[in-house]
C-alpha cells in the first residue's frame, strides 16, 4: 500500500481488530504503511490466535489483550505503553457492542442493562481511552473513533446503537474542544456499511449492503483499505486542523436523499 501521509516516529495504539476484515485492521496498515509503530489490542484469549499474527504482520512493538469491560485491563495497556514507548501519539478506538437480544428488538424494547453495555463498550470506553492518554501525549496527538451513518439517519435493524452511536459522535465534538489546548485533535470516521464480524450481528445486514449499493451515487461500497487511508491522514499532521467532526467514509451515501 502506497503511503499518502508521513507517520514515521508516531506511536498509534490500534483497538478493535477482530480479524483481517475488520476496519480497525485497514485503519491499523495503513498506518504502518506510512511508517507509524503500532500497539494493537486482542479481546480475550479466543481472539488472539486471529488476531496476533495480524499485529506480528505489521511489526507491532506492542500486543496485548485488552477487553474494556474487565476492571483494569483498559489501564493494563496504557500501563504497557508507558512501560514500552513513554509517549503515546494517536488512537484509534474501533470497537462496538450490544447484547444480541436487545440489539434485535425495538428500541423501546431494549433493556436499561443492555443499552447501559453499549453505550459503555461502544462510547464510555473512548472517553477512558483520551483520559489514560493524556499524559502520554505530551506533543499532542490524533483521536479517532469509528461511527456509522445510523448515528445520524434511522437505519433499519440497526435499533438501540443508532442513539449509541450518536452518542459517540456528540462525544468527539466535546472532547475535540475539551482538549484543543492541549493540541489534541478528536475525529468520527463514519464508515458506510461494511461486511466485518460485528456487523454480522445486525440483523439483515446482507440486505442493508445492497440497498446501500444500490443508492449510492457510484453504486460502491467503501473498503477497509479507503477508511485506513483516510485514518491515516487524520492521525497526521496534516490533519491537525481538523478537529470535532465527522468525516465520511461511504461514497457519498450521506448526501443521497
Amino acid at each position: 500500500m502506497k503511503p499518502i501521509v508521513d507517520l514515521t516516529g508516531k506511536r498509534v495504539l490500534v483497538v478493535g481488530i477482530a480479524n483481517k476484515s475488520s476496519i480497525a485492521y485497514g485503519c491499523a496498515e495503513a498506518l504502518k504503511a506510512a511508517g507509524a509503530d503500532l500497539a494493537v489490542t486482542y479481546l480475550n484469549a479466543k481472539a488472539e490466535p486471529h488476531v496476533r499474527p495480524l499485529a506480528e504482520e505489521l511489526n507491532a512493538s506492542i500486543i496485548v489483550p485488552c477487553d474494556v469491560r474487565i476492571q483494569g485491563e483498559l489501564e493494563s495497556v496504557f500501563d504497557t505503553i508507558r512501560a514500552t514507548w513513554g509517549r503515546l501519539d494517536g488512537i484509534v478506538h474501533s470497537i462496538a457492542f450490544a447484547p444480541r437480544e436487545d440489539l434485535h428488538n425495538s428500541l423501546v424494547l431494549c433493556s436499561a442493562e443492555g443499552f447501559a453495555m453499549a453505550m459503555d463498550v461502544s462510547c464510555h470506553s473512548f472517553i477512558r481511552m483520551a483520559k489514560l492518554a493524556l499524559p502520554l501525549m505530551v506533543d499532542g496527538g490524533s483521536l479517532q473513533t469509528v461511527s456509522f451513518f445510523g448515528a445520524s439517519r434511522v437505519v433499519e435493524h440497526y435499533n438501540l446503537m443508532g442513539p449509541v452511536k450518536a452518542a459517540l459522535e456528540a462525544t468527539v465534538r466535546t472532547l475535540a474542544s475539551d482538549l484543543a489546548p492541549r493540541r489534541i485533535h478528536v475525529h468520527a470516521l463514519s464508515s458506510g456499511p461494511i461486511a466485518t464480524r460485528a456487523a454480522s450481528g445486525i440483523d439483515r445486514f446482507d440486505e442493508l449492503l445492497e440497498k446501500t449499493r444500490e443508492r449510492t451515487p457510484d453504486h460502491q461500497l467503501v473498503t477497509i483499505e479507503q477508511i485506513g487511508r483516510i485514518s491515516a491522514f487524520l492521525a497526521s499532521d496534516a490533519g491537525s486542523a481538523m478537529t470535532g467532526s465527522t468525516s465520511y467514509a461511504d461514497h457519498g451515501f450521506h448526501v443521497v436523499a
